[in-house]
């Protein structure tokens, strides 16, 4: 059996106020065979997540205004849907919509997407005037003749 080197205490003191010097967790020393390795663990730091802070999203339609209420398919401004499939409001998640309530349009202006067996279908504006209501939400599923907007 191999003699077992003397523990240099004075070496093993050195170190560690290196470490405090440093701010080192973790030391390591070798010489003439003999290595030495000191370490510490590293106090435990309270991390406390940032408040949460809830900001609504912007509405993506107003309520209807009590001059529009009723039935819309009897509208004589009703845009409704030509194809099932799901409607974007926007180009994309994020982007700015193509229209808003009181939105100016002339006809073929684009005003919404419809997405119908992964193709992207662009719905135009078949009359020119103001938009008025938004009937649908936007990433919501629509049926073939479901009203989508009034445009007056």
């Amino acid at each position: 059996m191999a003699a077992k080197a003397p523990i240099d205490h004075e070496l093993i003191r050195d170190l560690a106020r290196l470490l405090d010097e440093t701010g080192l967790t973790e030391i390591e020393f070798e010489q003439a065979g003999l290595r030495v390795r000191v370490g510490r663990q590293a106090p435990a730091v309270a991390v406390s997540a940032p408040p949460q802070i809830h900001v609504p999203p912007p509405p993506l339609a107003a309520p209807a205004p009590a001059a529009l209420s009723g039935d819309p398919m009897k509208h004589p401004g009703v845009v409704t849907s030509p194809m099932v499939g799901t409607a974007y409001l926007a180009p994309e998640p994020g982007a700015r919509l193509f229209v808003n309530i009181g939105s100016v349009v002339n006809v073929g202006d684009t005003l919404l997407i419809i997405e119908a067996m992964k193709t992207m279908n662009q719905i135009p504006a078949p009359r020119a005037g103001t938009v008025m209501q938004i009937l649908i939400e936007d990433g919501h599923p629509v049926e073939f003749g479901e009203p989508l907007m009034i445009i007056e």
